[in-house]
């Protein structure tokens, strides 16, 4: 599933394109995704201006004149891609996609002329709606996320509030978007590596009697910061399907310190230990033993 980084990727790399760009129509080539689209979505969206691009957690916020917003989720395999634009550097993948799934066509006025924006989904896992602007903050799909890993809410003693008293795994409760908002699986295993804590430990240990976070919490908080800044800044991470707008390949996965690296030697400067993976609900977690505490 694309995490924060990814989506994020994919917001960067349609806005130059789509950012006062006038959608002339929206071309649904089947009746729905994971869910059906809204009814009337092509006549909706089509003739309208695209005021901006936004996310928010794993969401692509696509606003357009009129107070009118689509949500889009990539799903496990969704992708956006550019038409026409060839991706940068020697670490791509073919430009080429199956055009079964081509499932939306984004028809696109542009000042540069005619462009198309396709949706690719070949698992069918992603979805896009339609919601007012104003509603957004109260819609199903917002209304109990937690604070942007990006933004100025989430800092040390936000994430005290939310962990004092908690007998849950701090991965567990890290991973819970009503704390924070866009948090996956990778992100999350990298961050704890960073700050040097186990994602077993419960997470209200990083908190004292008082409320107050720890100096642990306050090192995971910036961990989990830089760590988010790292992968975008890589491009996100590429983990069988996901691929930015212009058709490259995310980086960050080139950088991961313990994800997916089991038995291998921990990255730490002066540990001996390796890297071990574990399953908590369900799901690989990978951490080293060692320096983890």
């Amino acid at each position: 599933m694309p995490e924060l980084p990814e989506v994020e990727t994919v917001r960067r790399g349609l806005a130059p394109v789509m950012e006062g760009s006038t959608i002339r129509r929206a071309e649904l080539r089947r009746p729905d995704l994971r869910f059906p689209f809204p009814p009337a979505f092509s006549a909706v969206v089509s003739g309208r201006r695209v005021v901006s691009l936004g996310r928010r957690a794993k969401y692509l916020l696509i606003d357009i004149e009129g107070g009118d917003v689509v949500i889009a989720h990539l799903g496990m395999s969704g992708s956006f891609r550019v038409e026409g634009e060839e991706p940068p550097g020697d670490f791509h993948i073919p430009r080429g996609k199956d055009p079964r799934h081509d499932h939306v066509v984004f028809h696109l006025e542009t000042p540069e002329g005619e462009r198309r924006v396709v949706y690719n989904d070949p698992r069918r896992f992603g979805f896009m709606d339609i919601a007012r602007r104003e509603d957004i903050a109260a819609h199903a799909f917002f209304r109990d996320l937690g604070a942007e890993p990006t933004g100025n809410a989430m800092d040390a003693d936000y994430i005290a509030a939310k962990f004092r008293g908690r007998q849950t795994p701090l991965k567990a409760a890290l991973l819970d978007q009503k704390n924070i908002a866009g948090l996956g699986n990778i992100y999350v295993c990298e961050a704890l590596w960073r700050a040097h804590l186990s994602p077993e430990r419960l997470a209200g240990t990083l908190v004292t009697a008082a409320g107050r976070p720890k100096k642990e919490l306050v090192l995971l908080t910036e961990a989990i910061r830089q760590v988010i800044a790292d992968a975008i800044e890589a491009g996100g991470s590429t983990l069988r399907d996901h691929i930015r707008a212009d058709g490259s390949l995310g980086y960050f996965q080139h950088s991961f310190s313990v994800y997916d690296r089991e038995k291998e030697p921990c990255r730490t400067p002066g540990c001996s230990g390796t890297i071990g993976r574990i399953v908590q609900s369900g799901r690989s977690t990978f951490h080293c033993a060692a320096c983890q505490k």
